[in-house]
This record gives C-alpha cells, sequence and structure tokens, in this order.
C-alpha cells in the first residue's frame, strides 16, 4: 500500500513540474495566478471550490458488474441497503440545480447536500438518466455559487484540467492532471458514452464532481475509474461525461423529469480506412449507414445505406459511438443538420429527431 501512494505521489508530480508552461499560455486571461512569481491554482480553487458539493445518499440499490469502477464497491449481486457518498456541482445559483451522476443517487429515498460553508440540505431529485449516468437535484437554498458551462467539444489532448470532488469521503480535495483522451466509449453497450479522458486523479467519493478547465468553466462531470478493483483507488485513467452533452440530459430532465430518447432509424458502424476508400471519403472520422429503416426519421430525411455521416450541426462525428451518442441525447422534434459523402460528394441533408422505439444498436 505504501508504495502504491509513494507511486501515485510522483505521477501527481510530473505534471505540476509543467505548470509555469500553462500559467504563461494563459497569463493574459487570468491575472494574478502566482505568488512571489510561484505559479499557483490556488486562486482558480478559491474561486470554484464554493460551487462544488458533498452528497450523501441512503437507500436500496441493485448491485451489478462492469469494466469501470464507479467507485461504491458494485460488485456483488442481490440487492442492499446502502449509505453513499459523492460529489455534485451546482449549475444554476438561482434555482439551486446539482449536476451529479445517477448512480451516486441510484436507489436513494434520502439525499443530503453539504456545501462548501458547511451547510446540509435535503436535495429533491428532479430526474436521472442512466444511459448517460446524469442526475439533476435541486436544493432550496439561497447564496450559492454556480460554475458556467463551457464547451466540451473545444477540448484538446493536452489541455490541463482540475478535479474535485469527495474522495473516500475525506472531503473537499483538488487534483490536477491533463486531457489524455477525447471520445472514449465501449465500456457499456447500452450507455451513451463520449468520455474524456484525464489523468487527474479521480477516486471513489469523486463521482458526480467537476472537472474544469483553467479558466473555471465546467468541461466535464466525473464519472468513473479503471481502478484496481473493489474500493481501489485510480490508477491515473479517469473519465468524465462532456458538459456539452450534460447539458443536453439536463435540459431534458428539468423540463420532462426524464429523456426522451431521440433516434433516427439507422444502423451504423465506424468509418475504417477500408470503407473510407470504398466510399471515397477523405475524412478520418465519422459513421458509415449500413440500413435505414422503413417509415423512420432517417427515410423521411432521405438518408440512404452507403452514406457516411461526418458532422452534425457543423460538429465533426469521430465514430459510431460519438453519433449514437449525439442523437441519443437530443430531444425528440429536434431538427439537425447531418453533413455526408455519397457517392464520394459532400452534402447537407436536414432530418427531425424521431421517437425512441428500437433496440438500442439502431440510431
Amino acid at each position: 500500500m505504501k508504495r502504491l501512494c509513494l507511486i501515485g505521489l510522483l505521477a501527481l508530480a510530473v505534471p505540476a513540474m509543467s505548470l509555469p508552461v500553462v500559467f504563461t499560455a494563459v497569463a493574459e486571461v487570468r491575472k494574478g495566478w502566482s505568488r512571489g512569481g510561484v505559479p499557483s491554482l490556488a486562486p482558480l480553487v478559491a474561486k470554484v471550490t464554493p460551487a462544488v458539493v458533498n452528497i450523501a445518499t441512503s437507500g436500496r440499490v441493485r448491485a451489478g458488474a462492469g469494466r469501470l469502477d464507479r467507485g461504491f464497491g458494485d460488485s456483488a449481486s442481490g440487492e442492499r441497503r446502502v449509505t453513499s457518498i459523492g460529489s455534485g456541482v451546482i449549475v444554476d445559483a438561482r434555482r439551486g440545480y446539482i449536476l451529479t451522476n445517477h448512480h451516486v443517487i441510484r436507489g436513494a429515498d434520502r439525499i443530503l447536500v453539504r456545501l462548501k460553508d458547511r451547510r446540509v440540505v435535503r436535495a429533491r431529485l428532479v430526474g436521472s438518466d442512466p444511459g448517460t449516468d446524469l442526475a439533476v437535484l435541486q436544493i432550496p437554498a439561497g447564496g450559492l455559487t454556480a460554475l458556467p458551462l463551457g464547451d466540451s467539444d473545444a477540448l484538446r489532448v493536452g489541455d490541463y484540467v482540475v478535479a474535485i470532488g469527495n474522495p473516500f469521503g475525506l472531503g473537499q480535495t483538488v487534483t490536477a492532471g491533463i486531457v489524455s483522451a477525447l471520445g472514449r466509449s465501449g465500456f457499456s453497450p447500452r450507455g451513451y458514452e463520449n468520455y474524456i479522458q484525464t489523468d487527474a486523479s479521480i477516486n471513489p467519493g469523486n463521482s458526480g464532481g467537476p472537472l474544469i478547465d483553467l479558466r473555471g468553466r465546467l468541461i466535464g462531470i466525473n464519472t468513473a475509474i479503471i481502478g484496481r478493483g473493489k474500493g481501489g483507488g485510480s490508477l491515473g485513467i479517469g473519465f468524465a461525461i462532456p458538459s456539452n452533452l450534460a447539458r443536453r440530459v439536463m435540459a431534458q430532465i428539468v423540463r420532462y423529469g426524464n429523456v426522451r430518447r431521440g433516434r433516427l432509424g439507422i444502423v451504423i458502424q465506424d468509418l475504417t480506412p477500408e470503407l473510407a476508400r470504398k466510399y471515397g471519403v477523405p475524412a478520418i472520422g465519422g459513421a458509415v449507414v449500413r440500413t435505414v429503416g422503413p417509415r423512420t426519421a432517417a427515410a423521411r430525411a432521405g438518408l440512404r445505406a452507403g452514406d457516411v455521416i461526418v458532422a452534425v450541426n457543423g460538429r465533426a462525428v469521430r465514430g459510431s459511438s460519438d453519433l449514437r451518442t449525439r442523437i441519443g441525447t437530443m430531444r425528440v422534434g429536434a431538427r439537425v443538420r447531418l453533413r455526408l459523402y455519397r457517392g464520394g460528394a459532400v452534402r447537407t441533408i436536414a432530418a427531425v429527431i424521431g421517437e425512441f422505439s428500437a433496440p438500442a444498436r439502431t440510431r
């Protein structure tokens, strides 16, 4: 155990040695981020931590097993009474809305929120979405601080990020790292995944807490790690739900109490180099339409088998999982512009998102 702790400390020391480069780059954006010429995250942390909350729940859950460690010892089977801890972030100070993970409040019949100023408030569950592992809470409290949502689509691999949460119930804790990868998926065939991967230390209890950029904007909700098994800590591979996805899901939860999942009615697969050559597509990312369901939104829009979708509403599509997640988190009736290749030529097709009523693999 001591060896593991030492390894963790050494790993955290590596990005810290590179911080002068970061602060030189953002010096024009943030003033006063140093004391005596030594760069520090302290001013940023002081500004954002009032928006981060600790969450304690009690209730009954049905345990399950998965590749990702959600942080609450879910490897056993059966239903059991649990008391859990997690984190959350205030995103609307006026209405008291808090974003967190679905698995933090799953099965809870009592949810308590502890604010930075030590107030403890009972929260109301507005709604949750197991498919994206997101939930929205509401607390009846004044004097709140909220974090602004950033544009997670603008993130780049190598950008510095900060994770804040309540690991192991120790209390509010801050760690720093970089964006290690983008668009991670494939962990759950039923989930809607487009994770930000980070090496900022995320441990049990951090679930639902914010991942922020160096401008203090919320760019992800920390949700899972690849860890050392039941109750284990991080191996430096953590995952956060992108803020743009969270924004869409939250809008539906606030309006409807759940997510009214949309669909186009197509079966898709990743665009491989072989398929790109076959269809005359110069792009390195995209999703190939294998089949189009009859009387679906895709059929009405004129999509065909062999079309290669490369962008949705002007945003590039990384692959089939990315497209599935975007469509699946849009509200029914939303209008979308699909940029695609057909016969080697580029065209744009408008579609209206239909209601989900097909197997999970069909979008």
